[in-house]
C-alpha cells in the first residue's frame, strides 16, 4: 500500500471516529508505529489532523477540505437523495454546468437516463463518469489541476466557463449560512463556481444537511444568487422560512435533520 493511500484511509477513520490511536493503526495496516507517526505528522502539517498523545484528532475547521477520495465516501445516501431530486429538475437536451464536488458526481450518475445533455464541468471525476455515455456533449473547462481534488481551477477554467451560456448550474459548497452566504474551503474553487452561477439561467445549490449553519473560508455567493436549494433532509423551520423570504425554492428528502420523527409533518 502506498503511503498516500494509507493516509487517506487514516483520514476516513478520523472522519468516522474523530480520533485515531497509533498502536491500533500500526496493527490495522501492518506497519511500524514509527511509520504511523510519520503519517500523522504529515496530516498534522497539512492541517487535516491534530496530533495528540498516542494518536491524532480530526481537525474540524471548516476552512479545510478533505481530499476528493475521502469526501466521496461521506454521506453517500444523502448525496444519492440529492442527486435524485436534482435529476427531476433536468430535462432532455439541456445544457448544464457541474462543479467538481462529490455531490456533482452523484448528480451526473443520476442523470444518465436523460438524452442529449451537454455538460460543462471542471471535475476530472465527472469527466471519467461520463466517458461511456453516448449522445451527450461533455466539455472540459481545462485549467490547473488541484492536487488531491480532481478539480480544474484558475483563469483558463473560468474563461472557458464564461464562453458558454447554460440552462442550469449545479454546484455544492462547504457551508451555507444565513449571514455569510454560501462558502467553500478554497478561493480557487469559489471562483470557478462563481463563473458557473454567472453564466447559467437557473442556479441550483446541492448541499447535504451537514453544510447548513457552517461557514468556510471563501464566499461563493449570497443567497440572492440562488434559485433552488436541494438537500437530503428537511431543513429546520428557520431555514424554510428564510428560503421562502428570499424567494428560493427548497427541495429535500424525508426526515428532520437526518432523522424521521413525529415532527415530519413540518416538511409535508
Amino acid at each position: 500500500m502506498l503511503a498516500v493511500e494509507r493516509r487517506n484511509l487514516i483520514l476516513e477513520k478520523l472522519q468516522d471516529e474523530r480520533k485515531v490511536v497509533v498502536s491500533e493503526l500500526s496493527v490495522l495496516f501492518g506497519v511500524s508505529e514509527e511509520t504511523i507517526r510519520r503519517d500523522l505528522d504529515r496530516l498534522d502539517k497539512e492541517g487535516l489532523a491534530t496530533k495528540s498523545y498516542g494518536g491524532a484528532l480530526l481537525n474540524e475547521n471548516t476552512g479545510l477540505d478533505m481530499p476528493f477520495n475521502v469526501r466521496k465516501k461521506r454521506n453517500i445516501q444523502g448525496k444519492q437523495t440529492i442527486a435524485g431530486l436534482v435529476s427531476q429538475l433536468v430535462r432532455d437536451g439541456e445544457h448544464l454546468m457541474v462543479d467538481s464536488s462529490t455531490t456533482g458526481v452523484a448528480v451526473v450518475k443520476a442523470l444518465k437516463n436523460k438524452k442529449r445533455l451537454t455538460v460543462i464541468t471542471s471535475s476530472i471525476e465527472v469527466l471519467a463518469e461520463l466517458s461511456d455515455v453516448s449522445g451527450w456533449d461533455v466539455i472540459c473547462t481545462g485549467g490547473t489541476l488541484m492536487e488531491h481534488y480532481l478539480a480544474l481551477v484558475g483563469p483558463r477554467a473560468t474563461d472557458v466557463i464564461g464562453s458558454f451560456n447554460a440552462d442550469k448550474a449545479i454546484l455544492s459548497c462547504k457551508g451555507i449560512d444565513m449571514e455569510r452566504g454560501v462558502t467553500d474551503a478554497n478561493e480557487m474553487f469559489s471562483q470557478v463556481k462563481q463563473a458557473m452561477l454567472k453564466h447559467a439561467k437557473q442556479r441550483i445549490l446541492a448541499a447535504d444537511h451537514t453544510k447548513f449553519g457552517k461557514v468556510a473560508f471563501s464566499r461563493i455567493c449570497t443567497h440572492v444568487d440562488l434559485d433552488i436549494v436541494v438537500t437530503d433532509v428537511c431543513p429546520e423551520r428557520k431555514w424554510l422560512d428564510y428560503f421562502a423570504e428570499k424567494g428560493i425554492e427548497c427541495l429535500y428528502g424525508g426526515g428532520i435533520d437526518g432523522k424521521e420523527d413525529e415532527n415530519h409533518s413540518l416538511c409535508e
